[in-house]
Protein backbone atom coordinates (compact mmCIF):
# COMPACT_ATOMS: atom_id res chain seq x y z
CA UNK A 1 0.00 0.00 0.00
CA UNK A 2 1.40 3.50 -0.89
CA UNK A 3 2.99 5.47 2.17
CA UNK A 4 0.61 8.12 1.33
CA UNK A 5 -2.58 6.20 1.93
CA UNK A 6 -5.54 4.82 -0.59
CA UNK A 7 -7.99 7.28 -1.94
CA UNK A 8 -11.20 6.59 -3.59
CA UNK A 9 -11.97 9.19 -6.10
CA UNK A 10 -15.42 10.20 -7.84
CA UNK A 11 -14.61 10.06 -11.25
CA UNK A 12 -18.11 11.31 -13.70
CA UNK A 13 -15.52 10.73 -16.78
CA UNK A 14 -15.15 14.34 -17.43
CA UNK A 15 -11.90 16.14 -17.50
CA UNK A 16 -12.01 17.71 -13.69
CA UNK A 17 -12.47 14.52 -12.07
CA UNK A 18 -10.64 12.35 -14.25
CA UNK A 19 -7.64 14.74 -14.06
CA UNK A 20 -8.04 14.85 -9.93
CA UNK A 21 -7.63 10.66 -10.25
CA UNK A 22 -4.55 11.44 -12.32
CA UNK A 23 -2.70 14.27 -10.22
CA UNK A 24 -2.95 11.56 -7.32
CA UNK A 25 -2.20 8.94 -8.77
CA UNK A 26 1.04 10.34 -9.68
CA UNK A 27 1.37 12.35 -6.56
CA UNK A 28 1.66 8.07 -5.02
CA UNK A 29 -1.52 7.54 -3.83
CA UNK A 30 -3.26 4.08 -4.34
CA UNK A 31 -6.50 5.49 -6.46
CA UNK A 32 -9.25 3.76 -6.48
CA UNK A 33 -11.87 4.83 -9.33
CA UNK A 34 -15.79 5.52 -8.94
CA UNK A 35 -18.46 6.26 -10.91
CA UNK A 36 -21.68 6.62 -9.33
CA UNK A 37 -24.70 6.10 -11.19
CA UNK A 38 -27.51 8.40 -9.48
CA UNK A 39 -30.07 8.14 -12.63
CA UNK A 40 -31.55 6.39 -15.28
CA UNK A 41 -32.52 8.70 -18.19
CA UNK A 42 -34.93 6.23 -19.59
CA UNK A 43 -37.13 7.04 -17.00
CA UNK A 44 -37.15 10.94 -17.16
CA UNK A 45 -39.92 10.94 -20.13
CA UNK A 46 -37.12 13.37 -21.85
CA UNK A 47 -36.41 12.97 -25.21
CA UNK A 48 -33.10 14.35 -25.04
CA UNK A 49 -29.96 11.58 -25.72
CA UNK A 50 -28.54 10.58 -23.12
CA UNK A 51 -25.10 12.51 -22.20
CA UNK A 52 -23.39 13.72 -18.61
CA UNK A 53 -22.01 12.01 -15.71
CA UNK A 54 -24.68 9.11 -16.02
CA UNK A 55 -24.88 7.95 -19.20
CA UNK A 56 -22.70 4.83 -20.65
CA UNK A 57 -20.46 6.77 -22.22
CA UNK A 58 -19.24 8.58 -19.32
CA UNK A 59 -19.19 5.54 -17.03
CA UNK A 60 -16.87 3.84 -20.19
CA UNK A 61 -14.54 7.09 -20.30
CA UNK A 62 -13.99 6.96 -16.41
CA UNK A 63 -12.86 3.25 -16.80
CA UNK A 64 -10.93 3.11 -19.46
CA UNK A 65 -8.74 6.27 -18.00
CA UNK A 66 -8.44 3.50 -14.96
CA UNK A 67 -7.63 0.57 -16.58
CA UNK A 68 -5.27 2.59 -18.82
CA UNK A 69 -2.87 4.02 -15.93
CA UNK A 70 -3.57 0.65 -13.44
CA UNK A 71 -6.05 1.36 -10.70
CA UNK A 72 -9.09 -0.41 -10.33
CA UNK A 73 -12.49 1.13 -11.50
CA UNK A 74 -15.99 0.02 -9.40
CA UNK A 75 -19.65 1.32 -10.77
CA UNK A 76 -21.40 2.53 -7.40
CA UNK A 77 -25.38 2.33 -8.13
CA UNK A 78 -27.00 4.86 -5.94
CA UNK A 79 -30.51 5.44 -8.25
CA UNK A 80 -32.26 4.09 -5.76
CA UNK A 81 -31.70 6.33 -2.64
CA UNK A 82 -31.20 9.11 -5.01
CA UNK A 83 -34.33 8.77 -6.29
CA UNK A 84 -35.78 8.69 -2.63
CA UNK A 85 -34.13 11.67 -1.33
CA UNK A 86 -33.11 13.76 -4.07
CA UNK A 87 -35.36 13.49 -6.75
CA UNK A 88 -38.44 13.44 -3.91
CA UNK A 89 -36.94 16.69 -2.38
CA UNK A 90 -37.18 18.38 -5.86
CA UNK A 91 -40.60 17.63 -6.30
CA UNK A 92 -41.65 18.50 -2.89
CA UNK A 93 -39.96 21.76 -2.57
CA UNK A 94 -41.52 22.65 -6.13
CA UNK A 95 -45.07 21.75 -4.54
CA UNK A 96 -44.69 23.92 -1.17
CA UNK A 97 -43.68 26.94 -3.51
CA UNK A 98 -39.66 26.81 -2.52
CA UNK A 99 -37.55 26.42 -5.99
CA UNK A 100 -34.97 23.49 -4.76
CA UNK A 101 -31.48 23.48 -5.57
CA UNK A 102 -30.80 19.63 -5.99
CA UNK A 103 -27.24 19.70 -7.27
CA UNK A 104 -26.14 20.85 -3.60
CA UNK A 105 -28.63 18.51 -2.10
CA UNK A 106 -26.69 15.57 -3.83
CA UNK A 107 -22.83 16.73 -3.15
CA UNK A 108 -23.36 17.00 0.14
CA UNK A 109 -26.11 14.59 1.32
CA UNK A 110 -25.96 11.48 -1.06
CA UNK A 111 -22.35 11.87 -2.92
CA UNK A 112 -20.17 12.15 -0.16
CA UNK A 113 -22.05 9.75 2.72
CA UNK A 114 -22.61 6.92 -0.56
CA UNK A 115 -18.33 7.63 -0.87
CA UNK A 116 -17.30 7.58 2.65
CA UNK A 117 -19.21 4.62 3.28
CA UNK A 118 -17.61 2.58 0.02
CA UNK A 119 -14.76 3.82 0.48
CA UNK A 120 -15.17 2.55 4.38
CA UNK A 121 -15.27 -1.03 2.68
CA UNK A 122 -12.57 -0.55 0.40
CA UNK A 123 -9.86 0.41 3.41
CA UNK A 124 -9.34 3.67 1.85
CA UNK A 125 -8.37 6.84 4.29
CA UNK A 126 -9.44 9.49 1.54
CA UNK A 127 -11.90 10.38 -0.74
CA UNK A 128 -11.37 13.00 -3.64
CA UNK A 129 -13.72 14.72 -6.05
CA UNK A 130 -12.76 17.48 -8.79
CA UNK A 131 -14.41 20.11 -7.31
CA UNK A 132 -12.75 23.57 -7.62
CA UNK A 133 -12.47 24.08 -3.74
CA UNK A 134 -9.67 23.83 -1.46
CA UNK A 135 -10.33 22.17 2.20
CA UNK A 136 -8.00 22.70 4.97
CA UNK A 137 -7.34 22.32 8.76
CA UNK A 138 -7.13 24.74 11.00
CA UNK A 139 -8.07 25.11 14.96
CA UNK A 140 -9.47 21.71 14.67
CA UNK A 141 -12.16 22.83 12.42
CA UNK A 142 -12.35 21.49 9.11
CA UNK A 143 -12.64 24.60 6.71
CA UNK A 144 -14.24 25.18 2.95
CA UNK A 145 -12.23 27.60 0.69
CA UNK A 146 -12.67 29.07 -2.61
CA UNK A 147 -10.71 27.72 -5.51
CA UNK A 148 -8.12 29.39 -7.51
CA UNK A 149 -9.83 29.43 -10.28
CA UNK A 150 -12.91 32.20 -9.18
CA UNK A 151 -14.67 31.10 -12.67
CA UNK A 152 -15.21 27.95 -11.77
CA UNK A 153 -15.01 27.94 -7.88
CA UNK A 154 -17.64 25.55 -6.40
CA UNK A 155 -16.74 25.99 -2.96
CA UNK A 156 -20.88 27.32 -2.88
CA UNK A 157 -21.70 23.47 -3.57
CA UNK A 158 -20.26 21.92 -0.42
CA UNK A 159 -21.44 24.06 2.07
CA UNK A 160 -23.46 20.78 3.33
CA UNK A 161 -20.39 18.60 3.45
CA UNK A 162 -19.91 17.58 7.43
CA UNK A 163 -17.01 18.06 9.64
CA UNK A 164 -16.10 14.00 9.50
CA UNK A 165 -16.33 13.98 5.76
CA UNK A 166 -14.32 16.88 5.53
CA UNK A 167 -11.51 15.40 7.92
CA UNK A 168 -11.04 12.68 4.70
CA UNK A 169 -11.32 14.78 1.97
CA UNK A 170 -8.77 15.98 -0.91
CA UNK A 171 -10.12 18.51 -3.76
CA UNK A 172 -6.61 17.91 -6.00
CA UNK A 173 -7.85 21.02 -8.33
CA UNK A 174 -8.47 23.73 -5.58
CA UNK A 175 -4.97 25.18 -6.22
CA UNK A 176 -5.57 25.10 -9.99
CA UNK A 177 -7.50 26.50 -13.30
CA UNK A 178 -9.18 25.22 -15.80
CA UNK A 179 -7.26 26.37 -18.57
CA UNK A 180 -4.17 24.79 -16.27
CA UNK A 181 -6.25 21.74 -16.45
CA UNK A 182 -7.18 21.36 -19.79
CA UNK A 183 -3.10 22.08 -20.60
CA UNK A 184 -2.44 19.06 -18.40
CA UNK A 185 -4.72 16.95 -20.34
CA UNK A 186 -3.82 18.15 -23.43
CA UNK A 187 0.28 17.55 -22.06
CA UNK A 188 -0.82 13.61 -21.27
CA UNK A 189 -2.46 13.19 -24.73
CA UNK A 190 -5.88 12.76 -23.52
CA UNK A 191 -7.57 14.69 -26.25
CA UNK A 192 -10.93 13.39 -26.11
CA UNK A 193 -11.42 14.57 -22.25
CA UNK A 194 -10.15 18.37 -24.04
CA UNK A 195 -12.82 18.21 -26.27
CA UNK A 196 -15.44 16.51 -23.87
CA UNK A 197 -18.48 19.13 -23.83
CA UNK A 198 -19.58 19.78 -20.13
CA UNK A 199 -23.08 19.01 -19.28
CA UNK A 200 -25.07 22.10 -16.74
CA UNK A 201 -28.06 20.53 -16.53
CA UNK A 202 -29.72 18.93 -13.95
CA UNK A 203 -29.21 15.66 -14.41
CA UNK A 204 -32.46 13.97 -13.99
CA UNK A 205 -34.33 17.02 -15.86
CA UNK A 206 -31.94 16.55 -18.78
CA UNK A 207 -33.79 18.97 -21.64
CA UNK A 208 -34.15 21.43 -18.65
CA UNK A 209 -37.79 21.20 -18.92
CA UNK A 210 -38.61 21.05 -15.08
CA UNK A 211 -41.97 21.98 -15.47
CA UNK A 212 -42.77 18.81 -17.59
CA UNK A 213 -40.73 16.92 -15.02
CA UNK A 214 -43.01 17.67 -12.40
CA UNK A 215 -46.21 16.83 -14.41
CA UNK A 216 -44.71 13.54 -15.37
CA UNK A 217 -44.12 13.08 -11.74
CA UNK A 218 -47.79 13.88 -9.99
CA UNK A 219 -50.46 12.43 -11.77
CA UNK A 220 -53.09 15.33 -11.84
CA UNK A 221 -50.87 18.26 -11.33
CA UNK A 222 -51.90 20.33 -14.11
CA UNK A 223 -55.29 20.49 -13.38
CA UNK A 224 -55.06 20.78 -10.07
CA UNK A 225 -52.82 24.05 -9.85
CA UNK A 226 -54.60 25.78 -13.53
CA UNK A 227 -56.52 28.81 -12.51
CA UNK A 228 -54.63 30.59 -10.04
CA UNK A 229 -54.16 34.29 -9.81
CA UNK A 230 -51.81 36.72 -10.98
CA UNK A 231 -51.55 39.67 -8.40
CA UNK A 232 -49.26 42.70 -8.15
CA UNK A 233 -47.54 43.49 -4.81
CA UNK A 234 -50.60 45.65 -3.76
CA UNK A 235 -53.40 42.48 -4.10
CA UNK A 236 -54.95 43.60 -7.46
CA UNK A 237 -55.91 40.50 -9.64
CA UNK A 238 -54.27 41.02 -13.15
CA UNK A 239 -54.32 37.71 -14.87
CA UNK A 240 -54.65 33.66 -14.19
CA UNK A 241 -51.51 31.27 -14.61
CA UNK A 242 -50.70 27.80 -15.16
CA UNK A 243 -50.12 27.15 -11.13
CA UNK A 244 -47.75 27.89 -8.73
CA UNK A 245 -45.41 25.37 -8.93
CA UNK A 246 -44.45 25.99 -12.82
CA UNK A 247 -42.75 29.31 -11.63
CA UNK A 248 -40.09 30.52 -9.82
CA UNK A 249 -39.19 33.78 -7.28
CA UNK A 250 -37.31 35.94 -10.04
CA UNK A 251 -38.70 34.59 -13.00
CA UNK A 252 -39.26 37.20 -15.91
CA UNK A 253 -39.81 35.07 -18.95
CA UNK A 254 -42.39 32.87 -19.47
CA UNK A 255 -44.93 34.33 -17.90
CA UNK A 256 -47.80 34.76 -20.34
CA UNK A 257 -48.97 38.06 -19.13
CA UNK A 258 -48.06 41.31 -20.69
CA UNK A 259 -48.48 44.37 -18.45
CA UNK A 260 -46.67 46.91 -20.59
CA UNK A 261 -43.76 47.10 -18.45
CA UNK A 262 -40.87 44.33 -17.40
CA UNK A 263 -42.48 42.48 -14.26
CA UNK A 264 -40.88 39.45 -12.22
CA UNK A 265 -42.38 36.68 -10.36
CA UNK A 266 -41.55 38.06 -6.90
CA UNK A 267 -43.24 35.68 -4.13
CA UNK A 268 -44.92 32.34 -4.61
CA UNK A 269 -48.09 31.93 -2.25
CA UNK A 270 -48.71 28.43 -2.43
CA UNK A 271 -51.88 28.13 -0.16
CA UNK A 272 -53.60 30.66 -2.56
CA UNK A 273 -52.16 29.23 -5.61
CA UNK A 274 -51.10 33.26 -6.12
CA UNK A 275 -48.23 34.44 -8.13
CA UNK A 276 -47.10 37.74 -7.04
CA UNK A 277 -45.65 39.88 -9.66
CA UNK A 278 -43.41 42.93 -9.47
CA UNK A 279 -40.98 45.36 -10.99
CA UNK A 280 -37.18 45.16 -11.07
CA UNK A 281 -37.14 47.15 -7.40
CA UNK A 282 -40.17 45.23 -6.01
CA UNK A 283 -38.28 42.06 -6.57
CA UNK A 284 -35.30 43.05 -3.60
CA UNK A 285 -34.73 42.16 -0.37
CA UNK A 286 -32.26 43.41 2.11
CA UNK A 287 -32.90 40.31 4.15
CA UNK A 288 -33.88 36.61 4.81
CA UNK A 289 -33.51 34.00 7.42
CA UNK A 290 -31.81 30.96 6.44
CA UNK A 291 -32.20 27.48 8.55
CA UNK A 292 -30.40 24.35 8.53
CA UNK A 293 -27.17 25.31 9.40
CA UNK A 294 -24.22 23.63 8.45
CA UNK A 295 -21.10 25.70 10.01
CA UNK A 296 -17.77 25.05 8.93
CA UNK A 297 -15.41 27.79 9.68
CA UNK A 298 -16.81 28.20 13.11
CA UNK A 299 -18.80 25.94 15.35
CA UNK A 300 -21.15 28.60 15.71
CA UNK A 301 -21.48 32.13 16.07
CA UNK A 302 -22.02 33.85 19.47
CA UNK A 303 -21.88 37.26 17.42
CA UNK A 304 -22.81 39.33 14.61
CA UNK A 305 -20.38 39.06 11.73
CA UNK A 306 -19.47 40.96 8.31
CA UNK A 307 -19.50 38.05 5.79
CA UNK A 308 -20.02 38.57 1.85
CA UNK A 309 -23.28 36.00 1.25
CA UNK A 310 -24.46 33.96 -2.18
CA UNK A 311 -27.71 33.65 -2.69
CA UNK A 312 -27.23 31.44 -5.78
CA UNK A 313 -24.26 29.51 -7.50
CA UNK A 314 -23.78 31.72 -10.08
CA UNK A 315 -24.10 35.04 -7.45
CA UNK A 316 -21.23 37.23 -6.94
CA UNK A 317 -22.05 37.60 -3.35
CA UNK A 318 -23.15 41.00 -1.47
CA UNK A 319 -22.18 42.15 1.64
CA UNK A 320 -24.04 41.15 4.48
CA UNK A 321 -24.04 41.26 8.45
CA UNK A 322 -25.23 37.79 9.67
CA UNK A 323 -26.66 36.46 13.11
CA UNK A 324 -26.96 32.99 14.29
CA UNK A 325 -30.15 32.42 16.90
CA UNK A 326 -29.78 28.47 17.19
CA UNK A 327 -30.70 26.75 13.10
CA UNK A 328 -31.55 29.79 12.14
CA UNK A 329 -29.50 32.95 10.61
CA UNK A 330 -30.81 36.07 10.06
CA UNK A 331 -29.07 37.84 7.10
CA UNK A 332 -28.99 41.35 6.89
CA UNK A 333 -27.69 42.74 3.18
CA UNK A 334 -26.37 46.61 3.43
CA UNK A 335 -28.72 47.12 -0.02
CA UNK A 336 -30.92 45.09 -1.61
CA UNK A 337 -30.30 42.14 -3.86
CA UNK A 338 -32.93 40.59 -6.33
CA UNK A 339 -34.39 37.18 -6.59
CA UNK A 340 -33.78 35.78 -3.12
CA UNK A 341 -35.97 32.53 -3.76
CA UNK A 342 -36.83 30.14 -0.62
CA UNK A 343 -35.46 26.40 -0.95
CA UNK A 344 -31.93 27.76 -2.50
CA UNK A 345 -28.79 27.69 -0.92
CA UNK A 346 -27.42 30.45 0.67
CA UNK A 347 -23.57 30.54 1.50
CA UNK A 348 -21.48 32.89 3.94
CA UNK A 349 -18.04 33.86 2.99
CA UNK A 350 -15.38 35.48 5.30
CA UNK A 351 -12.50 35.89 2.77
CA UNK A 352 -12.47 33.36 0.61
CA UNK A 353 -13.18 30.72 3.78
CA UNK A 354 -16.86 29.24 3.63
CA UNK A 355 -18.56 30.49 7.10
CA UNK A 356 -21.42 27.96 6.90
CA UNK A 357 -24.47 27.80 4.84
CA UNK A 358 -28.30 26.66 4.79
CA UNK A 359 -31.45 26.77 3.04
CA UNK A 360 -33.16 29.96 2.62
CA UNK A 361 -36.79 29.66 4.17
CA UNK A 362 -38.07 33.31 3.80
CA UNK A 363 -36.83 36.70 2.91
CA UNK A 364 -38.04 40.57 4.02
CA UNK A 365 -37.80 44.50 3.40
CA UNK A 366 -35.99 45.60 6.86
CA UNK A 367 -37.93 49.23 6.31
CA UNK A 368 -41.21 47.64 6.06
CA UNK A 369 -40.78 45.00 8.81
CA UNK A 370 -40.05 48.46 10.73
CA UNK A 371 -42.92 50.08 9.50
CA UNK A 372 -45.40 46.93 10.46
CA UNK A 373 -44.35 47.36 14.07
CA UNK A 374 -44.14 50.77 14.42
CA UNK A 375 -48.14 50.82 13.11
CA UNK A 376 -48.51 47.90 15.53
CA UNK A 377 -47.40 49.69 18.50
CA UNK A 378 -49.70 52.63 17.97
Amino acid sequence: MSKKGRVLVAMSGGIDSSLAAVLLHEQGYEVIGMTMKTWDYASSGSSKKETGCCSLDSINDARNLAVNLGFPHYILDIREEFGDYVIDHFTDEYLAGRTPNPCVLCNTHIKWDSLLRRADKLGCDYIATGHYAKVREENGRYIISRGKDLNKDQSYALWGVSQESLSRTILPLGDLTKPEIRKMAEDKGFYELVNKSESYEICFVPDNDYRGFLKRRVDGLEDAVKGGEFVLEDGTVVGTHEGYPFYTVGQRKGLGIALGYPVYVTEIQKDKNRVVLGTFDELSRDGMYVKNLVMSKYTSLDDRLDTVTKVRYNDDGAPAVIEQVGDTMKVFFGNGIPAIAPGQAAVFYEGDDVVGGGWIHSSFNQQKLKNEALSTSI
